[in-house]
């Protein structure tokens, strides 16, 4: 059994319909890629699984638990988390301060030990303000944030936005390295290369349609499909 199953989702903004019959499956310790161009339906689908947004048909089920009329705290408190592309870092108190909030919402919240390990920089930076921190700082709080409330499924909207390629080289590190812990992985990335690189599976999206799913291999095997569906992204 897979450890999210996608089937079938149809997604409205309003009246405006956005994913349409969108099915896909995620296995446990994978790190899997949602990619197409801009207003692919990609962010909604992250926000449909995570609970934030409601499918008006079809199912979505995380390690056996149907989740898709669920709301989104208690989908949180299954282990499930969405990092979104704001990141939300509270910017008035420190590091440490922003995982104690995130911690106080986990049923069994990891040690910051555990968390200052995977993340360093933020141990070293664990008594700097919010708004003291890079665009990568923040983002690697944000990431960490999900990480000590215990998350098995993190969903990652356009992490690498706007960070310099070191910082990128390091997020995907952390990454990987996260799914190698026994985390799993679902990234939604403009920074195709980047994906590519740190996915073992990849979906395509394009106007709310599956166009693709398939092993990374498989998709950097068939240009003609990058080109037409992610053109100069590719």
């Amino acid at each position: 059994m897979s450890l999210l199953e996608v089937e079938g989702i149809n997604t409205y903004y309003g009246d405006s319909h956005i994913l349409f019959d969108v099915s896909l499956n995620v296995q446990e310790n994978e790190v899997v890629a949602l990619l197409g161009r801009n207003g692919a339906g990609k962010s909604t689908l992250l926000k449909t699984i995570a609970g934030a947004l409601t499918p008006k048909s079809g199912t979505i089920s995380f390690d056996g638990t149907p989740t898709h009329q669920l709301p989104a705290h208690q989908i949180a408190r299954l282990g499930l988390q969405l990092v979104p592309e704001e990141r939300r870092v509270i910017g008035g108190i420190t590091v440490h301060e922003n995982l104690q909030l995130a911690a106080m919402t986990a049923k069994k919240p990891l040690s910051y030990a555990e968390i200052y390990r995977t993340f360093p920089r933020l141990d070293e930076r664990r008594n700097n303000k919010g708004r003291e921190l890079s665009g990568g700082e923040q983002q690697m709080v944000a990431i960490a944030r999900a990480m000590i409330r215990d998350a098995r499924l993190i969903l990652l909207d356009e992490p690498f936005e706007g960070l310099a390629p070191l910082i990128v080289r390091d997020l995907m590190t952390i990454c990987q390295g996260l799914a190698r812990q026994g985390r799993t992985i679902v990234v939604v990335e403009q920074n195709v290369a980047a994906a590519l690189s740190m996915a073992d599976r990849c979906y395509l999206l394009n106007t709310g349609h599956i166009v693709f799913g398939g092993t990374t291999q498989e998709l950097q095997q068939q240009p003609e499909i990058m080109n037409r569906y992610l053109g100069a992204a590719a």
